[in-house]
């Protein structure tokens, strides 16, 4: 009797897994929803890369943000449930003294389509920059951001830089 349990429980897990669709798990490197790739250049040397120092990138209503040190290269996210996103780019933001933060505002406008991957994945949002005002530097007179050039105004992938940002 117990043999034929054994076996039975065997037969129903097998039938389990054959029923699992590829669908059902969403493989890993599955495209997600782009994050923003922008590269910092010095503003004095527009074609060399800078590396950023102590950079924070910080959402104004979130109470965390992003710190990076030592890159050229940033990824930053970006609202899925608006059309527009504004970030602060700190410098000196991401070390200990406060005293030397310099806080300059982007926002970025821009249109939004959400795209069906699977059903196990989901959905993703791609989003491309208005194009005739894709991104706002608030002016505070002490920006440390001299200028924002937009390179690749559809953001559908992480594979290219869509924004360069020269100090």
């Amino acid at each position: 009797m117990k043999k034929i349990v054994f076996t039975t429980l065997s037969l129903l897990l097998a039938f389990s897994f054959w029923n699992c669709e590829k669908d059902d798990i969403c493989a890993e490197g599955t495209p997600v929803t782009p994050r923003l790739i922008i590269e910092f250049y010095d503003a004095a040397n527009p074609t060399v890369l800078k590396n950023v120092m102590n950079l924070a990138v910080a959402e104004p209503t979130f109470v965390n943000g992003y710190g990076y040190n030592g890159i050229s290269k940033i990824k930053v996210p970006i609202r899925t449930n608006a059309d527009v996103t504004t970030l602060n780019f700190i410098q000196n933001g991401s070390d200990t003294d406060t005293s030397n933060d310099n806080t300059d505002e982007i926002t970025l406008n821009y249109d939004r389509i959400e795209e069906y991957i699977s059903r196990a994945c989901g959905f993703k949002t791609l989003f491309y920059l208005n194009e005739t005002n894709p991104i706002v530097l608030t002016a505070d007179g002490n920006n440390w951001i001299q200028n924002i050039e937009v390179i690749q105004p559809n953001i559908e992938n992480e594979n290219e830089v869509h924004v360069k940002i020269y100090f």
